[in-house]
């Protein structure tokens, strides 16, 4: 028999299983898709029993396609959704009219835009630690909107979870929470070991200090810990594995992928380097040994992803939904879809096939130079922390063919990329020295995304040898559990190596710096447009 390691990732569209060597090889993998409700602009909601039901699935098969393993440690990460559970322990609703089985507000829902605004008026001390503005993303926002919203459901909540301490406890039974989690999403003071009591009495969620915390947690773990005896009876059986097979303290999924890919890099160079996560959205991790606080970027947040190191956490709210949107909205974006789907390619291999043909020769991205993308289609996460921004493209014709959406979708990387450099520059000025990224996700499958990336920014990128970083990140904090390395640094050295490196192009330099300029110019521009109408609304 070998021993492996299970690493399980719920991302925003499914949820998958990877089964992984002690020394990082992805030996099998499985995924299940996961259903999205929308029943209003802003609103995002899932439901945690088809959740569970899809990660063993994902579990069984792929443990199915090998033999002779047993299995020793599993990792769970996913997104940072908020889970609401009642007394029998069965989802309650979070869904305005009630639909049933929908228990799950998603990372990605805005319905508490203007709970945040309240609490980001309070200037709470807390705040701080979230980059000096809170986002609707978050879940105290969240947890403020039902109260208001749907008291009733609020009121019948036993358990608030961020969705991957609802995996651990649907595995274990434990109520222990993820300091990743509770710090980075709940404003749990990881370095004080407490929560900060003002700040719930001061946005009106005094009866969550009144119980003690007990809703939210009173035993936060960091990562690389253990979660209660292991598997339970039922889990196991779910699962198709053995009863107290042992499980680590839970990630969110991109902070599992800084997990996977940052032990490529040594200790002594972590001021150089940013983990750029990129899927659905995407995430920005640079770690310190020190506190740094950046204005417009989350943190610092102590313990959240490695054990006595201090996280600062950027990103995007709309990298692949981006992208996936202008292409379906465009005039021929159906038609190249679906001649995808004839050709069984996918639709961005087609796009770039074209751009190289459009390009043949000329210098990379040039063919968009009058073309220009503003990215915060969803509002910006960082460094401007402005959810209301909305995104903006310069320069449109009234041409709508192949051609043109070709040159919208490659503005539309660079958009992107021009973001990662306004993050890059903010962490900068506060003591990083960023020349490298080290990328994973979905997005580092496409050559164009990853060359615009390292020409905007002038980074280096580094791919890991294992791309599904993710998953093998939860599969490290398997690792953990089972107690097969001493500590989480010696995880991930020993199951994390680096492979392609992608350099930029200096030849370039002087075109993305003028349209990264024009981009900034575009962000100011809508601040004023926004500042004139609110004048014309008060008038």
């Amino acid at each position: 028999m070998v021993d492996v390691l299970i690493g399980v990732d719920v991302g925003t569209g499914s949820a998958r299983a990877g089964v992984f060597s002690l020394d990082g090889e992805k030996l099998a993998s499985a995924t299940q898709s996961i259903t999205t409700w929308r029943p209003r602009s802003d609103f995002a909601q899932q439901s945690s029993s088809e959740i569970w039901a899809a990660v063993c699935t994902c579990v069984r098969q792929a443990l199915s396609r090998l033999s002779d393993v047993q299995v020793v440690g599993v990792g769970f990460d996913a997104t940072c959704s908020l889970v609401v559970i009642g007394a029998d322990g069965q989802g309650l609703s979070v869904d305005p009219e009630g639909a049933p089985g929908q228990d799950v507000i998603l990372w990605s829902d805005h319905r508490a835009l203007s709970e945040a605004d309240e609490i980001n008026v309070g200037r709470y001390d807390v705040l701080r630690y979230v980059g000096g503005t809170i986002s609707p993303e978050m879940e105290t926002p969240k947890l403020l909107w039902l109260k208001r919203r749907l008291p009733e459901t609020y009121t019948r909540a036993t358990l608030f979870f961020d969705l991957p301490d609802f995996l651990t406890w649907r595995a274990t039974g434990s109520e222990s929470r993820s300091a990743c989690s509770t710090a980075c999403k709940w404003t749990y003071l990881a370095h004080e070991g407490q929560w900060d009591v003002d700040y719930f009495r001061g946005i009106g969620l005094d009866d969550l200090v009144d119980d003690g915390f007990a809703r939210i947690g009173r035993d936060i773990r960091p990562l690389g810990g253990v979660v209660g005896q292991g598997l339970t009876e039922a889990a196991a059986r779910e699962l198709g594995l053995e009863p107290g097979t042992p499980v680590g303290v839970s990630a969110i999924d991109a902070h599992a992928g800084g997990i996977g890919v940052l032990g490529a890099a040594e200790a002594s160079q972590f001021d150089a380097v940013l983990a750029l996560i990129c899927g659905t959205s995407s995430c920005h991790m640079a770690v310190s040994s020190r506190a740094r606080f950046v204005a417009g970027v989350w943190g610092p947040y102590a313990d959240a992803m490695l054990p006595g190191m201090w996280l600062n956490e950027a990103g995007q709210s709309a990298v692949g939904s981006l992208v996936d949107f202008i292409v379906e909205t465009h005039a021929a974006g159906p038609a190249l879809i679906e001649q995808a789907g004839l050709e069984k390619r996918s639709v961005f291999a087609l796009l770039n096939e074209r751009l190289a043909a459009l390009e043949n020769g000329r210098a990379s991205g040039e063919i968009a130079s009058s073309l220009h993308v503003l990215a915060d289609f969803h509002g910006n996460r960082s460094p401007y922390a402005d959810p209301a921004l909305r995104g903006g493209i310069d320069g449109l014709t009234l041409s709508a063919a192949q051609d043109d959406l070709v040159r919208l979708y490659l503005a539309s990387l660079q958009g992107l990329a021009y973001g990662t450099r306004d993050i890059i520059d903010a962490l900068n000025a506060e003591g990083y020295r960023i020349d490298t990224l080290l990328a994973t996700g979905g997005w580092t499958k496409n050559p164009v995304f990853l060359r615009e990336h390292a020409n905007a920014t002038g980074c280096r990128i580094l791919l890991p040898k294992e791309p599904d970083s993710v998953l093998l990140g939860a599969a490290i904090l398997g690792a953990m559990a089972s107690g097969v390395f001493p500590d989480l640094a010696a995880a991930m050295t020993a199951m994390s190596r680096s492979g392609d490196e992608i350099l930029p192009d200096s030849r370039t330099y002087e075109f993305h710096k003028a349209k990264h300029e024009i981009s900034q110019d575009m962000r100011r521009r809508q601040l004023q447009y926004r500042a004139r109408m609110e004048t014309w609304a008060r008038a």
